[in-house]
């Protein structure tokens, strides 16, 4: 298995630090030292696994091993045991609700954005999923992994990682087109250029600004169908707010590149996964 990056590593010691400052009280008292045991993780409704390797991680640095059947990605149904930790048994106790944490929050969030992805690909095969960051302090290279596990796309991992003008910036600049034309100025030549509009008359203001991707921020049905028309290919399109399972399928048949959700991250729900002692 390849190595956590640091930034996960981290957030490992940080997590069993805040578990573990005081160790564990209960098993300290109720398990011999010595004991050793194997648990299982039992899924416990159907999901997408993602988080494996820092689960893993947990009960490494506990002392113990853990191993998942199937990697981040795969499809998990319910009943089903996708791995086995083994070790000292007070070491598998003291792993487990952290392990659990980082593997039912992520898996949530793979879960999440393969029901979206999917829901996509009824409408046409062209619109991707992509993610935002509207992620949880300090997990955002976790979560974004989990996005990349359930068939989803990133967006900007940092503000570094390209531009994107939204209405604060025009409203400081005073413009669409001063806002682009100094970003043409000043940023790398590498970094794209992509602008939040509101309305079908910003759309064209962004073209003829010379943005590489217009964001159609909390467009209709028919306003976005209308962009994708009347931009012909110019630039990159991404549809993005008020983004509802029901409405996936029918903003992908406008044919629109991008549809990008904050949901995927910042509302998903932890799936129900358990470790049980053999």
């Amino acid at each position: 298995m390849a190595g956590l990056s640091a930034h996960a590593e981290r957030l490992v010691e940080l997590a069993l630090e805040e578990d573990l400052l005081l160790g564990d009280a209960t098993s300290e008292a109720t398990i011999d030292a010595a004991a050793t045991g194997e648990g299982t993780f039992l899924v416990k409704q159907d999901l997408v696994l993602a988080g494996t390797a820092v689960a893993t991680r947990v009960f490494e640095r506990l002392g113990a091993t853990c191993r998942f059947e199937r990697g981040d990605g795969a499809r998990a149904t319910r009943g089903e045991v996708v791995g086995t930790a083994r070790g000292p048994v007070r070491a598998l106790l003291a792993a487990e609700r952290t392990a659990l944490n980082f593997l039912q929050r992520l898996s949530g969030v793979a879960t999440a954005t393969r029901r979206c992805a999917d829901l996509l690909a009824q409408g046409g095969a062209r619109t991707r999923l992509l993610d935002t960051r509207k992620t949880t302090p300090g997990w955002r290279m976790l979560e974004k992994e989990a996005v990349r596990a359930g068939g989803g796309k990133n967006h900007r991992v940092s503000l570094g990682d390209g531009i994107l003008i939204k209405d604060n910036h025009v409203a400081a600049c005073g413009g669409v087109a001063e806002a682009v034309r100094r970003a043409r100025e000043r940023a790398g030549a590498m970094l794209r250029i992509e602008v939040e509009v509101e309305d079908l008359p910003g759309l064209e203001q962004a073209i003829e600004a010379g943005a590489d991707i217009v964001l159609l921020d909390n467009m209709d049905d028919a306003a976005v169908a209308e962009a994708v028309r009347r931009t012909a290919g110019r630039v990159l399109l991404e549809a993005s707010g008020n983004m509802t399972l029901e409405r996936l399928p029918r903003i992908a048949a406008t044919g629109v590149d991008f549809v990008s959700m904050g949901a995927i991250t910042h509302s998903a729900k932890a799936v129900d996964i358990a470790f049980d002692l053999a």
